[in-house]
């Protein structure tokens, strides 16, 4: 483990950790989430960013040295409360570059105040606008982190049932099962530096509003997938939204993609956030960088 990797994780033990145990502010939690959009800015060189003018708008990250004509939607994580494309700036500029390709980061409506299918509907909006704009679903590939791995994962499904699926999924740390049953809540609740597991259920009452928890909207776990052909999902061992993960890639099987579920020994919740300060970071978004370029999109 690198340095920088070690001093990430210690300070998301000591700092960040402590913050999300103990704050009841939803207010306090954005704006200390908003400073992430300060960080790293020099790794956005070279980089065009630029907002999108889709249904609720976002921002659009295009590289300098584009190659390819696919489109990454990329949907923020948060657990539906908190962040927003800019917050992730840092991360998404990594990933244009490496990637070579657009990705689009639409906004999409948070909990408290937009509770149950809210952010659901909005990335759906944002796909079908991407898709009437003149994009292929061949050329289209959904991903996301922590809640937006899952809220990619749940809009995939829905292309899927209206019969054009996209070409892949990309899904980092993904939440998708808001019934809390995977095992790893409970094994790795010592474990994770970040996550703090005892308070799952309080996000959950603030995010579901009237739909059922294991609704395919707010839990793909539970969702079908006829017709994604490739996933790439990711978690760390430690993490515990690992079984949440696996739970996911085992639907997708189920429903004939091809799937690769990487498991990282003692990853931080979406180590590719830790770009491009931490050089696992950055090998883990060149790794997904080599997976999609091989895909036939």
């Amino acid at each position: 483990m690198s340095l920088q990797l070690s001093v990430a994780k210690a300070g998301m033990w000591w700092i960040a950790r402590p913050i999300l145990q103990r704050s009841s502010s939803i207010r306090l939690l954005r704006i200390l989430a908003g400073l992430a959009a300060y960080v790293s800015l020099a790794s956005t060189k070279d980089i065009t960013i630029s907002s999108w003018a889709g249904p609720g708008g976002g921002l659009e990250f295009m590289p300098a040295n584009l190659r390819f004509k696919r489109v990454l939607i990329w949907f923020h994580g948060g657990g539906y409360v908190v962040c927003s494309p800019r917050t992730h700036s840092a991360m998404l500029a990594e990933f244009a570059r490496a990637c070579q390709c657009r990705i689009i980061a639409p906004v999409y409506r948070l909990a408290p105040e937009h509770a149950g299918g809210a952010a659901f509907d909005d990335g759906l909006a944002a796909c079908r606008a991407v898709l009437a704009s003149g994009i292929a679903p061949a050329d289209l590939v959904l991903a996301g982190d922590s809640a937006g791995g899952g809220l990619a994962a749940a809009v995939a499904a829905a292309l899927c049932a209206e019969g054009c699926p996209a070409a892949g999924l990309i899904a980092l740390s993904p939440w998708t099962d808001m019934t809390g049953s995977g095992a790893s809540y409970r094994s790795n609740a010592t474990l994770d530096v970040l996550l703090p597991s005892r308070r799952l259920a309080e996000l959950v009452a603030l995010v579901k509003g009237d739909l059922a928890v294991d609704d395919p909207r707010l839990s793909p776990a539970f969702a079908r997938f006829p017709g994604l052909k490739r996933a790439y999902l990711s978690a760390g061992t430690h993490e515990i939204l690992l079984d949440d993960m696996r739970a996911l890639a085992a639907r997708l099987a189920e429903d004939g993609a091809k799937v690769d579920a990487v498991e990282q020994p003692d990853a931080p919740h979406v180590l590719a956030f830790n770009a491009p300060f931490v050089p696992e970071a950055r090998a883990e978004i060149a790794r997904i960088a080599e997976w999609l370029n091989q895909s036939p999109v």
